[in-house]
């Protein structure tokens, strides 16, 4: 066993609890919460199984797709917040009838 292999386990963990955190919350911000969770997963199982050269030396490409996946998720999820947030000011927005905008007939 590698002195790696905890790691890549660990990361496997946080995908598995992160999926099922994704799939049975209603709530949209734990949905947000739980996908970035998958990717941290996922950005600590590359980083564990990037493959070592015999000089100790880990290969820089793995950790350059993990640091570009760090700066699309961060992008993602300001996207998904600023979505979930447009979501719930429509919601409330509606008022009791269901019609957003509320009563532009009236003078």
């Amino acid at each position: 066993m590698s002195q790696w292999t905890p790691y890549a386990l660990s990361g496997v963990v946080v995908m598995a609890v992160a999926l099922f955190g994704l799939f049975s919350s209603g709530h949209l911000a734990r949905k947000i919460i739980a996908a970035n969770l998958i990717g941290s997963g996922v950005f600590l199982f590359l980083v564990a199984l990037s493959r070592r050269a015999r000089s100790g030396l880990p290969d820089p490409v793995p950790h350059a797709l993990v640091l570009t996946g760090i700066v699309v998720s961060v992008s993602a999820t300001a996207l998904a917040l600023a979505l979930a947030r447009r979501l719930g000011g429509a919601a409330d927005d509606a008022g009791p009838s269901g019609s957003a905008g509320g009563d532009m007939d009236e003078p």
